[in-house]
């Protein structure tokens, strides 16, 4: 590994506290029309989109950081979509489609989370140069 380990590390952990938030702040959300129901729901549909939108640009930092060697090394995570994600929201707020990010927080947040832990516990493993 040629690149700054502890950058990496501190990259990672942003975007695990990025995970935890989107998990935090939809502990009452059952379903993608739960967000539409109520003002305050769509407020945390706006946060959870502000987190996606914190995670994707840092995993793009990260591959910069880490010289494009970290992502790959996991090609079960869809790493360019993520970022895609990023530049979707950001670029095309209006057209966030609610159904497809509570997709996402159901199917795609848990294993994005497990990945960025093991790359934690790998970069923070003294043995591993």
């Amino acid at each position: 590994m040629s690149y700054n380990k502890e950058l990496a590390i501190h990259i990672l952990k942003q975007i695990e506290k990025a995970i935890l938030l989107i998990q935090d702040r939809t502990l009452e959300i059952h379903s993608a029309s739960d967000f539409l129901t109520k003002p305050r729901n769509v407020e945390k549909l706006d946060a959870v989109c502000m987190q996606f939108i914190t995670i994707g640009e840092s995993l793009k930092g990260l591959d910069k950081v880490t010289n494009k060697e970290l992502l790959s090394t996991d090609p079960n995570i869809p790493w360019s979509k993520i970022m895609g994600l990023r530049d979707f929201i950001a670029h095309h707020y209006f057209d966030v489609d609610a159904d497809e990010i509570w997709w996402i927080i159901e199917n795609e947040l848990n294993p994005l989370f497990n990945a960025i832990q093991t790359f934690i516990n790998i970069l923070s493993n003294p043995n591993n140069k």
